[in-house]
């Protein structure tokens, strides 16, 4: 069972989108700085998540057709966050405020079962994917995501993937060579 799926099938089959929203490519949908405590379903398109330093932007994650995303520290805290979400092409997403979201996550064991698991696996990519950073080659980096995400390879151009993997476009692109 894939509890992302799952989710967003129970999500979809009660409803309880509020709306959709439409960004062009480059378009923002969170700024550093502001509260967000929406979930977003990516129904077309492609955003990315990232960060910005005095020097330079840090991707930490992407999110695609039928991806799951939000500003989670925003939206767990309801404060706000350093975190930038930016479409990557024409996106389109559906929204839930968190309201909503929380009544439904608390209105079954199930619900809050599935909930719980996503945080669980979200915090454990989490944790490999820092130590990738710190521990394996620029190469071992790519192959790893290349077999856990294919699609992003299909979905996102390459010098937001180099943000991610924290390499140079010109190493990723060295590296898909050999």
């Amino acid at each position: 069972m894939n509890p992302i799926s799952t989710l967003i099938e129970k999500l979809n089959s009660q409803n309880l989108w509020h709306k959709t929203l439409e960004l062009k490519r480059n378009e923002y949908l969170k700024v550093k700085g502001s509260i967000d405590t929406n979930l977003y379903l990516v129904v077309t398109g492609a955003v990315r998540i990232f960060v910005l330093d005095e020097y330079e932007e840090h991707t930490i994650r992407f999110g695609y057709k039928n991806n799951l995303i939000a500003a989670l520290d925003s939206f767990l805290s309801e404060k706000p966050s350093d975190l930038y979400i930016q479409a990557l092409k024409q996106t389109s997403l559906k929204v839930m405020d968190k309201n909503t979201y929380m009544n439904f996550v608390s209105s079954s064991v199930e619900n809050t079962k599935i909930w719980q698991l996503i945080l669980e696996n979200f915090a454990l990519q989490q944790m490999e994917r820092e130590r990738d950073i710190l521990t394996t080659s620029p190469v071992e980096r790519y192959n790893r995501v290349l077999k856990r995400s294919p699609q992003l390879f299909q979905e996102i151009p390459n010098k937001y993937i180099a943000s991610y993997l924290r390499m140079t476009p010109e190493t990723l692109s060295r590296i898909k060579k050999s």
